[in-house]
């Protein structure tokens, strides 16, 4: 992987994570477009870092939102409604923890399982966004303790390449009957530490053993992760915008068709 191909991996990355289409799903498909001959681990780290620095952006997009919640937090002693919020989001949390302590293996396989796995979470992720598009449950005034879980528990299954993270949190959110704002907010903002936290491990699994990224190289890891920070920092905030306003029914329509050409392709 030369300097180019990492700079449009991490464009790929940094406008797609956000929106409901899988940003691991077509990190796939863009390396396979360019004929990368990536091991399973290599694509997986670079997935990672380009994953932190889109979460990154996060933060720097919803700083006023993420700093209230930490001075709300610290602040005082008494339990409040910000120390409710961060403990919902560490109980959305717990799945994906789960996932990756006791499957980060099956995770890296399916990682290196090529397109016909993209295709048909695609496909997967355009029934979910079509179903939270024409449900009308009973809208709930806030995310509950449940709810949290719930949507924890989509997060965790969306670790599949092709399962859009986003596009499922949101769509579990709204099928709970969770307020737009509500959950999109919900959702960029319970990725944080997770992310971060993977992306940490594999900085020490560097130091350690720098030949970790022999395959890929320092020079595209960093410049995938700049064009992933980028392009996250226009897309976060474009696709909050966006789901206030439920038009992800035409990201549905986009998922299933991309989804059924890779299917196709793939077993050609």
């Amino acid at each position: 992987m030369n300097w180019l191909e990492s700079m449009i991996l991490g464009l790929i990355q940094g406008l797609t994570e956000f929106l409901p289409v899988s940003s691991s799903g077509h990190l796939t498909i863009g390396q396979e477009l360019l004929g990368l001959n990536t091991s399973a681990a290599d694509n997986l780290l670079f997935d990672i870092v380009v994953h932190a620095a889109t979460v990154l952006s996060t933060i720097v997009v919803l700083w006023h939102e993420i700093s209230h919640l930490f001075v709300g937090t610290f602040s005082t002693p008494k339990w409040n409604a910000e120390k409710e919020y961060v403990a919902k989001i560490f109980l959305s949390m717990v799945p994906v923890f789960v996932v990756g302590m006791f499957f980060k293996e099956q995770v890296e396989e399916i990682f290196g399982s090529g397109l016909l796995v993209v295709g048909i979470c695609l496909t997967i992720t355009a029934l979910l966004l079509g179903f939270a598009y024409y449900a009308k449950p009973r809208t709930k005034e806030k995310i509950t303790w449940l709810d949290s879980f719930i949507i924890g528990i989509g997060q965790a299954i969306a670790v599949l390449p092709g399962l859009s993270r986003s596009g499922t949190t949101i769509a579990t959110g709204l099928l709970l009957g969770d307020r737009k704002e509500q959950v999109a907010q919900f959702s960029f903002i319970m990725v944080l530490i997770p992310v971060l936290g993977q992306a940490l491990l594999s900085a020490l699994d560097i130091v350690k053993d720098p030949t970790t990224i022999s395959g890929i190289g320092i020079v595209p890891v960093v410049v995938g992760f700049l064009s992933a920070f980028i392009a996250g920092a226009f897309a976060c905030k474009f696709m909050i915008e966006l789901v206030k306003r439920g038009r992800l029914i035409w990201f549905s329509a986009y998922c299933f068709i991309v989804g059924i050409i890779v299917i196709i392709s793939s077993i050609i």
